[in-house]
């Protein structure tokens, strides 16, 4: 990957098919891969009655993705049954992958994902980046991308794309960081810096760790307001399974709704806003801890051994968030809050406020509260999917290696 990157994409949706004889072999294509990814391993006989199309179709989408390297034979799908049975289809273990990265406040990481789902290869540097020049920390980002990658061809796979998660406002372009205050980032072009020769697709981290909780929360709801936390607060709104960008892809910045007017001061230029009040670093000086590495296990930590002060900042973080959160669900009524990210490790001293806000807020009946699962990973893996769905939903634009 050598080349400046000209392609951007949105994360998790593959480019529009034209309505032509070949968009729909294309979205055929597509139909077979998704058919195995959710119900896998199928016969060719047990595709064509899911997709609905008959089995000589499905044969030739089938041996077309096989000789592309995205789908594998493994054998008889049930041996003993009566008559011949079909060969078992499943996604490829090797092949195309998903290359996630995350430009973190204190943190870079990069994974990379098969189209199974799996992660097979993944790096973390730690350390802030708050206030470093845009060109280190993406220099440094993509050593860590080439190692991901070296370590995923040695499995037999290679990169179909690259996603990276930053918190901040991304432009609709997918590629252009047009402010990150806890970074202290201005109209950075990530496309620019990062390594070319393969798709790119740059995000907020909000948004990546929705997508992660929509494809692999255990029971997420298709309409979901999901909330995450580091230094800084973001928040995506989920509506029929897609994530609400807003005219110029900014919507979702819950950290800097006001909680207190005339509050504390933001890196943003405002006042008051939620971040100074139920991010990591606002709740260690509240609880008048000293910097630490690792923020919020040092207050889980303390929380866990019952120490008032951080139990305290914790409960009043909680009221402040569930105070942003109610104007966010008085004005969209999702389905479900989801907590990710940092919060969701906090969640157990950070619930009782913020559930007590919402009732007592809400116009309507008080909306659940939910704790993803997947923590602080979210924006990670959701950039690295996004990248194997995009894959999935256009597998002919992949080409066979």
């Amino acid at each position: 990957m050598t080349a400046p990157l000209h392609e951007a994409r949105p994360p998790g949706v593959g480019r529009a098919l034209p309505d032509t004889q070949q968009g729909m072999r294309r979205r055929n294509l597509a139909r077979v891969m998704h058919a195995v990814r959710a119900d896998g391993p199928l016969s060719r006989a047990a595709v064509a009655s899911r997709i609905g199309l008959t089995r000589a179709a499905v044969s030739t989408l089938v041996d077309e993705l096989i000789r592309s390297g995205l789908l594998e034979e493994l054998g008889p799908e049930r041996p003993g049954r009566v008559g011949r049975p079909g060969s078992a289809l499943a996604l490829s273990g090797r092949g195309p992958a998903g290359i996630g990265a995350e430009i973190g406040v204190d943190h870079l990481a990069v994974c990379a994902v098969d189209l199974r789902g799996a992660v097979r290869a993944r790096a973390v540097r730690t350390g802030t980046n708050r206030g470093r020049d845009p060109r280190p920390v993406t220099g440094e980002l993509t050593a860590l991308v080439r190692r991901v990658v070296a370590d995923a061809e040695r499995q037999g796979l290679w990169p179909a794309g690259l996603a990276v998660a930053v918190p901040g406002l991304v432009a609709r372009d997918g590629r252009t960081v047009v402010r990150a205050p806890n970074l202290d980032w201005h109209d950075t072009d990530l496309g620019a810096l990062l390594p070319g020769g393969v798709p790119l697709t740059v995000d907020n981290e909000a948004n990546f760790g929705a997508l992660a909780e929509l494809w692999l929360g255990a029971a997420t709801p298709r309409d979901f307001l999901h909330v995450s936390a580091e230094i800084g607060i973001g928040a995506a709104v989920v509506v029929d399974g897609q994530v609400l960008r807003g005219t110029r892809g900014f919507a979702g910045e819950l950290g800097h709704v006001p909680v207190r007017p005339d509050g504390l001061p933001c890196p943003c230029g405002g006042r008051g806003c939620l971040e100074q009040y139920a991010g990591e670093e606002a709740v260690i000086r509240a609880a008048g801890l000293p910097p630490h590495g690792n923020l919020a296990g040092l207050l889980t930590e303390r929380a866990d051994d019952g120490d008032e002060a951080v139990r305290r900042a914790l409960r009043e973080a909680g009221q402040a968030l569930g105070v942003a959160l109610t104007g966010a669900v008085n004005l969209l009524d999702p389905q479900t809050v989801v907590l990710g990210g940092a919060l969701a490790g906090l969640s157990p001293w950070l619930l009782p406020a913020l559930e007590s806000e919402l009732r007592d807020r809400t116009a309507g009946p008080a909306c659940p509260v939910a704790v993803s699962a997947l923590g602080s990973e979210g924006p990670l893996l959701g950039a690295a999917h996004s990248v194997v769905r995009a894959v999935l939903d256009d597998p002919a634009s992949v080409a066979a290696r």
